[in-house]
């Protein structure tokens, strides 16, 4: 969390944006002091790598970059929304295609000499939780309060999350801020999934801080408020 509120405060200025509260809006939130730095969570690590890759585009370097955003979803298969933004916005594809490639190839390796091949169940794990609901995710909520069909609300919130990629995809090819558009596809991701946990918030922050957009932080901070009685010990 240090390192993420450093490197927040340090991509803020170029931004346009207070570097002190960019990082205050990352590492000061509630969620993330209880369950990010007092949890043992890889939430922090995945989301750290992710947004070294986004610096490493915002200063040209591709293939830094590209290297970055593997060993993030390699963490946390969730910090892969932010990967097609970040090709979309990148001005040197090749070399953000050269860094993941020389990523998976280390990190394959990596993982053979530590699991064997035992890594590759991962891969089948990684969609297992929407499998699952728990109790205060969105849809699950949204069901319970209006008594409308779990199934149903669930499969209803990922069909508009479908449609709100493909509009900010749509958005980020015709030259839209590609960050905010990241920021927006991350938190979309956390109305929209019907296994949502208080630690997952570190996702969507740091693009946040950075995107400029005051109602995208008001949504986070709702959403922050909403999950604060999840899991949190007395």
């Amino acid at each position: 969390m240090l390192g993420l509120a450093a490197l927040v405060a340090r991509l803020a200025p170029a931004r346009g944006v207070d570097p002190l509260r960019a990082a205050a809006f990352v590492a000061l939130n509630p969620l993330v002091l209880v369950h990010v730095v007092g949890g043992a969570h890889n939430d922090g690590l995945a989301t750290l790598a992710a947004m070294l890759g986004v610096a490493a585009i915002l200063s040209a370097r591709e293939f830094s970059g590209g290297f970055a955003f593997v060993v993030a979803i390699a963490i946390k298969s969730s910090s892969a929304v932010v990967a097609p933004f970040a090709l979309l916005g990148s001005k040197q594809r090749f070399k953000l295609g050269l860094g993941a490639l020389g990523a998976l190839a280390v990190t394959a390796a990596v993982a053979q000499i530590a699991f064997g091949w035992n890594w590759l169940d991962a891969i089948g794990l990684a969609g297992k939780n929407q499998s699952r609901t728990s109790h205060l995710s969105i849809p699950t909520t949204t069901a319970r309060l209006a008594g409308l069909n779990p199934d149903t609300t669930r499969a209803a919130a990922l069909a508009l999350y479908a449609i709100l990629i493909a509009y900010l995809l749509a958005q980020t090819w015709r030259g839209q801020d590609w960050v905010r558009a990241a920021a927006w596809a991350t938190a979309g991701l956390l109305l929209a999934t019907s296994w949502l946990l208080p630690w997952y918030l570190i996702w969507p922050l740091p693009l946040a801080a950075l995107s400029r957009d005051r109602a995208l932080k008001a949504l986070l901070l709702a959403l922050t408020a909403y999950q604060l009685g999840a899991r949190i010990p007395i």
